[in-house]
């Protein structure tokens, strides 16, 4: 007859693991003997070695006692099930840990691959970093909030980021972010944007210039935040007015003010 001790180290676990599978049910104890003992006969070995196969294999304790009792066919069935189940947990650990792995991407943890493309190669153009993250900040609810959506807004992004034109002004406003609001790079930039737009609107229809289509608050609400990290854009804004177009996440037509073009 074995003690406690003895018992778990044939059957390989810990004094620890034969009394939770004591208490679990799966285990009987056995009598105490006279000295207070608890003394356990070749049985137990066999079936505490069962219990830890089983245990170690990924089968849930609750289960464990089911696959003690089953027949061959039951146990199968069961077996099945549960390397079924083991199959679920697995492939979603996994993407938790290609979850974790983006972490270390800073834009990759809540954008989409092409998004986070488009913001690289707004730094390998020499876009100051505070306009990228505006950018960044501006497409984490957008991506959120229309996923489907993001492949064909950011095939449109790469489009525009290959003219020359949209380049200049990123860079231009670039340059522009410590100045005043009188700084006459701004006037610069609002004419070649408004031109740049009428244009794009002209030839490719106004629903290519901007089809968003968000609900206003949301869209100052994003508006907000840009005008909070880059002040100059709030004056941007302004003279983009005056010259035919508003807004900055979601742009709209308006009659621009008479003599527009060089208004100030």
């Amino acid at each position: 007859m074995l003690t406690i001790g003895e018992l778990a180290s044939y059957a390989g676990v810990t004094v620890r693991a034969v009394r939770h599978y004591h208490a679990k049910g799966l285990l009987p104890e056995p009598e105490r003997d006279h000295s207070g003992y608890r003394r356990y006969d070749a049985g137990a070995v066999v079936e505490l070695v069962r219990i830890r196969t089983l245990a170690e294999a990924g089968v849930p304790l609750a289960r464990v006692r089911e696959l003690l009792q089953a027949d061959e066919e039951e146990f199968a069935a069961a077996v099945a099930d549960i390397d079924k189940r083991l199959g679920a947990e697995i492939r979603e650990r996994q993407q938790h840990r290609e979850r974790i792995a983006r972490l270390a991407a800073g834009d990759s943890l809540a954008l989409p691959r092409e998004v986070v493309e488009f913001l690289d190669r707004l730094r390998a153009l020499g876009v100051d970093e505070r306009i990228v993250q505006v950018e960044r900040d501006g497409w984490i609810p957008l991506a959120a909030r229309s996923p489907e959506r993001i492949p064909e807004w950011m095939a449109r992004k790469r489009e525009q980021i290959a003219d020359p034109q949209i380049i200049d002004f990123y860079l231009t406003l670039s340059k522009a972010l410590d100045r005043t609001d009188d700084d006459p790079r701004l006037v610069e930039l609002a004419d070649k944007l408004a031109a740049y737009i009428t244009r794009t609107a002209n030839e490719q229809g106004e629903f290519y210039v901007d089809d968003t289509d968000i609900e206003p608050p949301f869209a100052q609400l994003l508006d907000t935040h840009v005008f909070d990290a880059l002040p100059p854009s709030r004056r941007l804004i302004e003279l983009l007015t005056k010259r035919g177009w508003t807004g900055w996440t979601k742009l709209e037509r308006v009659n621009p003010t008479r003599g527009a073009a060089g208004t100030r």
